[in-house]
């Protein structure tokens, strides 16, 4: 797996490395009231890409927030009590077998 993945991983850098290379002019953005931004395109394409990525995640935060909470409650309704005295148990001998012995091999 790791022949196709580590190829996979430079293909994917070097196409978006030659992007950003032929990409290079600058570029205005030009917001509300006369407001302009200018820098190179592949910049102003990695803002809004790191933007979209932010906002999405953002949006999610509540329903994980609400997840997290209610499995943690979940599990601590779900917690046994903990008994007063725990039996004490022998730790396993070295000699021991913990698991059955395997047949045929």
């Amino acid at each position: 797996m790791r022949f196709i993945v580590w190829p996979l991983r430079a293909f994917i850098f070097f196409t978006l490395f030659a992007f950003a290379l032929n990409n290079q002019q600058a570029a205005t953005v030009r917001w509300f009231f006369g407001v302009e931004w200018h820098a190179p395109m592949v910049i102003i394409v990695l803002v809004a890409f790191a933007a979209g990525c932010a906002l999405g995640v953002a949006a999610m935060l509540p329903n994980w927030w609400r997840h997290w909470r209610s499995t943690r409650q979940a599990r601590r309704e779900a917690a046994p009590a903990a008994p007063a005295a725990a039996p004490q148990t022998a730790p396993p001998s070295e000699f021991a077998s913990e698991h059955p012995p395997r047949i045929g091999v």
